[in-house]
Formats: C-alpha cells, sequence, structure tokens
C-alpha cells in the first residue's frame, strides 16, 4: 500500500482532525505549475492547504498577489517563515483557517493539491465563488464534473504525477500552452 506511509508519520488524531493530510508539492513540478497558471502581475493566486507556503512563494515570486490558506498552524507559521526567508512576505497573506470557509471571490488563480473527494466537495463553492476565467490547477486528482481544458504528466522522483488545468467557464476550449 503506497501511502501507508504517510499515514503512518500522522498521529490518528490529526488525520480525523484534517481532511487531507500533508504532502508537500515537489520542488520540481512548481514551474509547471506557474507555467500553467499564467501568473502575472494582476494575479490573485490561492493555495489551498499552501502546507509550507512553497507554491504560494513562488508565484509571489512571479510578481501575483498570493494567499496561503492552510488549517494546521505548524504549517502556517512555517509558510510565513519560509515566506520571509525567500523575501516576498509582503506579497502572501495567510490564513490560518478551513479553505471552506475563506472567500475566494478575489482569485485568479486557485491551486489545489487534495483529495478527489475534497475537490468534489469544494467544487460547489468553486462554482460559486470563482469568476469565469479563473484558472484552476490541481495535483494528481480532478475535480469531478469538471472537465480539464489541458492536462499534463511528468515523472517526479519515479512517480507519474499528473497536473489538471480548468478554466472557469471554458469547458472545452483548447489552450495554447
Amino acid at each position: 500500500m503506497r501511502f501507508a506511509g504517510i499515514f503512518a508519520v500522522l498521529p490518528l488524531a490529526e488525520i480525523e482532525s484534517y481532511d487531507v493530510p500533508w504532502v508537500p508539492t515537489r520542488r520540481q513540478l512548481i514551474l509547471h505549475i506557474m507555467r500553467l497558471a499564467r501568473i502575472t502581475r494582476d494575479d490573485v493566486f490561492y493555495d489551498l492547504g499552501c502546507g509550507d507556503g512553497r507554491v504560494v512563494i513562488e508565484a509571489a515570486k512571479l510578481g501575483a498577489r498570493a494567499v496561503c490558506v492552510e488549517i494546521r498552524r505548524d504549517l502556517i507559521e512555517k509558510a510565513k517563515e519560509n515566506a520571509r526567508q525567500a523575501n516576498v512576505y509582503d506579497r502572501i497573506t495567510f490564513i490560518n483557517d478551513s479553505f471552506f470557509q475563506v472567500d475566494l471571490r478575489d482569485a485568479t488563480v486557485v491551486y489545489m493539491y487534495l483529495l478527489t473527494r475534497v475537490n468534489a466537495a469544494l467544487r460547489p463553492k468553486l462554482e460559486k465563488e470563482l469568476q469565469p476565467g479563473t484558472r484552476v490547477i490541481t495535483l494528481d486528482f480532478e475535480i469531478p464534473r469538471w472537465k480539464p481544458v489541458h492536462v499534463e504528466k511528468h515523472y517526479v522522483a519515479g512517480l507519474l504525477r499528473t497536473l489538471y488545468l480548468y478554466v472557469v467557464g471554458v469547458s472545452n476550449s483548447l489552450v495554447n500552452l
């Protein structure tokens, strides 16, 4: 069982209190994520379940205003520390709360490395709050009933990883990447 090791390091209380275990996005994938997101200085980049902040830090380095949403206090503190070290702390808003409770209406890009069942639970919120044209990128887990406009596969550390790009309001268009 491939994921048993992930759960073995988390105390049972944490598995039950958090819907998704934190598994960091591999750094080798972040450049691909940024390319898919097409970050500009006009973007507001949300990472739902930002962990140690590695993805929002890269978005901030590219000029976006970034929002790091993380329910675990220890991880949000680590994200703040990492942002200070990267000299982008002032470009990131840190929210220590459930992403189900955070208003997403100003997002132009949303990144999620969550489980399919969590993506499914978030879908109504995304549909209600995100504006047409908002780019949504997920790693490894699709958003059920949404059709990606682009899918990429990358081998990282011997594992096949899949990036899905969705554009709110666009279902069958081709995106030039």
